[in-house]
């Protein structure tokens, strides 16, 4: 492709707008000798270049595990294009081939393991990278970004004192092509028509920019440079009527790679939202993706040594794999299992587990042609993307729309490849990924039964990851500050005690149509939140559409409409196409939700916390993306009075910080009585929760102590 150095940059610079906000810290890949890896004949994984081997954690030594090591580097694989574990794989047929008809790709890996793996716990921890990097910080109590070698408290860190192995390694075409920062890319081959010529076709773009911008770099190049050839349009509510920027008022640059508009300077108006469509060229074949996990993680568990005797990293030591994703991933690792990618070349079983976070309900764009896995559809973003796409649950059900019968355990279930599933998510994922189809029948009659193998846990009134108690950004009130990593690491556990001991995990806690705890978003009397004053309640919430892509996208991942033609508003308008009902929690008189699993914030509450927010500034009242809402009780019944506040004041509620202190420590100790909590958790938690409680100021002459047994 042309302009690959200006490309890598804007594919960076995209990916870090995009994404959520994750420490990533700056490292560079110390070249070292390479060690080529050959696996034995049956596995897909052909070789693999160690750039990098040394001590990891500064060589501190964990309590009967010992020292780590971390070991970076690069790994070589090919699939055939005609076996049934691949052929799912969209535009496989269409890949170049190798001389013995193989399709190759190539990735980036991260491993940290004991140096002595015997006394390792036998496990590996898989995460698969959030655009690229390594989101897994809080859950594991750790620094270091993108390497966690360099933890600065390594004793404390949650994984490595167990004595698993972690790993990590490359899969998303949108992660771009830079590894300086220990970003985790993939190389993938791009389909070609059989006559060597470029495949082409419909390709679309959503473009909101936090800043100005002067040049957005498209995700494919143009078929054409002819500006009437495509269209660009402007807006600043999403329920605007979209306006047509003429062709002259824009064009591309840096051979089709990137738009700009004209005349030159012209800034692209921040948080305004734009839309390009136009016929672009050289798809790459991203559904790859998957079988680069599948094959990686095979290979570490099965594959011995090369025939000239140079092992494989872990060789002989895997007994257990288990997933942990943060949002993209797992939706793509909802994808994998759902396709079938769990099962290898040879019929064995590649994840024992999968413990999701923040992905329920729905899958990603990856398996289409032309696709973007770098896109997550929210209530003001990416509405037009294909990811929420039938089955959406893993039981079996019926799409009445479609005539389909399917659930995403069936394949695994035919080739008894199965993982053991914990799909733990926030409620921002109900108002704006339509999450309550992941737990009712797909036209939201009825709940639907637990799977066997799988659990799902609501965090209750949580957003999506963790907000800045002090921050409102673009939104219009603070940020939701609540933590979901210590019932995340009690999951952990009881996934691992469910896979090698079949001691069952904790029930489901989610809401439900049955007992009244999913409703719809509006009315507002119906949900339950109360009318705060200054806090607007619009009831939007994100509507999952069957869309309209071309007669044949749904049975070949190929549009020939793209994107989707639809019209204001943009929500709940079945103009835009038959609609799958979904519904979101129910609160109690403060706001907070009262289904699923309420942190000790939310059981002994100083404030309403929400999984929704909405915007502020010119595009005020849209959805504010995967932000949610901190709003604080007022600290006396005089000042709530004086409000109008409907919501009982710290005050009322706890008429001493004795009495605050005790309910808190109860709420610790019911968690980790229900296996939601560890007991490693408990003083920090207690500890913290004391110094919010003081830090109100409404309780004024007692001050904190924590109880740390």
């Amino acid at each position: 492709m042309a302009g690959l150095q200006t490309l890598t940059i804007f594919r960076r610079l995209r990916s870090v707008l995009r994404r959520q906000a994750m420490p990533i810290g700056v490292a560079a890949v110390l070249a070292a000798g390479i060690i080529t890896v050959a696996p034995a004949a049956d596995a897909r994984i052909t070789k693999i270049q160690i750039l990098s081997r040394g001590p990891a954690f500064e060589g501190f030594s964990f309590p009967g595990v010992g020292p780590y090591e971390r070991i970076i580097g690069k790994g070589f694989g090919e699939i055939s294009p005609t076996d049934r574990h691949n052929s799912v794989i969209v535009d496989i047929g269409l890949a170049p081939r190798n001389v013995i008809g193989k399709v190759e790709y190539s990735f980036d890996f991260y491993i940290l393991k004991p140096v002595d793996l015997s006394k390792g716990n036998h496990k590996v921890f898989y995460e698969a990278p959030n655009r690229g990097a390594k989101a897994f910080a809080g859950f594991n109590r750790s620094t270091g970004g993108n390497d966690p070698s360099a933890s600065s408290d390594p004793r404390n860190t949650f994984l490595a004192p167990q004595g698993y192995t972690m790993v990590w390694s490359g899969w998303d075409f949108g992660a771009g092509t830079d590894n300086s920062d220990l970003t985790l890319t993939i190389t993938l081959p791009t389909a070609k028509n059989p006559d060597g010529s470029s495949v082409t076709g419909p390709a679309y773009e959503y473009i909101v920019t936090p800043r100005p911008a002067d040049s957005y770099l498209l995700s494919y190049p143009a078929a054409t440079l002819d500006p009437a050839q495509a269209t660009l349009t402007h807006r600043v509510h999403l329920d605007d009527v979209p306006q047509v920027i003429p062709a002259s008022g824009w064009e591309y640059f840096d051979n089709g790679t990137a738009i700009r508009l004209r005349p030159a300077g012209t800034a692209l108006v921040p948080n305004d939202i734009y839309e390009f469509s136009y016929t672009a060229k050289d798809p790459s074949v991203n559904g790859i993706g998957f079988a680069a996990v599948r094959d990686f993680n095979s290979f570490l568990r099965y594959a011995p040594a090369d025939s000239g005797g140079t092992s494989n990293p872990l060789a002989g030591d895997v007994t257990r794999i288990y997933t942990f994703a943060s949002s993209q991933p797992g939706r793509m690792l909802n994808d994998f299992r759902n396709l079938g990618f769990n099962e290898d070349e040879n019929g064995k079983i590649v994840f024992d587990g999968m413990l999701q976070w923040i992905a329920a309900g729905d899958g990603i764009n990856v398996n289409y042609r032309f696709s973007q896995p770098g896109r997550t559809e929210r209530n003001r973003q990416d509405q037009l993307y294909a990811e929420g796409v039938f089955p959406f649950a893993d039981q079996r059900s019926t799409d009445p729309i479609t005539g389909k019968t399917a659930g995403r355990y069936d394949k695994c279930t035919t080739t008894k490849t199965c993982p053991l599933g914990m799909e733990v998510y926030s409620a921002n994922e109900y108002w704006a990924k339509a999450a309550s189809l992941f737990t009712t029948d797909p036209m939201g009659n009825k709940d639907l039964p637990d799977h066997p193998m799988a659990r799902d846990y609501f965090i209750s009134s949580h957003q999506h990851g963790t907000g800045r108690q002090t921050v409102k950004g673009n939104c219009q009130q603070f940020q939701n500050p609540l933590d979901s990593a210590p019932v995340l690491r009690a999951l952990w556990v009881a996934l691992d005690k469910w896979s090698t001991k079949g001691i069952a995990p904790p029930p489901s806690e989610i809401p439900r149509l049955s007992d009244g705890t999913l409703v719809p978003p509006l009315p507002q009397s119906g949900v339950g939140f109360p009318k705060i004053p200054g806090i607007a309640y619009t009831g939007l919430k994100s509507t999952r559409y069957l869309l309209n892509y071309g007669p044949q996208f749904y049975s070949t991942g190929i549009m020939t409409i793209n994107p989707p033609v639809i019209k204001p508003p943009i929500f709940d308008n079945r103009e835009n196409g038959p609609i799958y009902p979904s519904y979101v929690p129910k609160t109690d008189a403060d706001g907070n939700d009262i289904a699923g699993v309420r942190l000790p914030d939310v059981t002994v509450p100083l404030a309403t916390y929400t999984g929704w927010a909405l915007r502020s500034g010119p595009q005020a009242n849209d959805g504010c993306e995967g932000t949610g809402q901190y709003v604080a009780f007022a600290k006396t019944k005089a000042e709530r009075m004086a409000s109008g506040d409907p919501r009982l004041s710290i005050e009322e509620r706890y008429p001493s910080f004795s009495a605050y202190s005790s309910a808190v420590q109860k709420a610790v100790d019911d968690l980790i009585a229900r296996g939601l909590m560890l007991q490693e958790d408990r003083a920090f938690n207690l500890k913290r929760l004391q110094q919010a409680g003081v830090a109100t100021g409404a309780f004024k002459t007692e001050s904190a102590s924590s109880d740390s047994r």
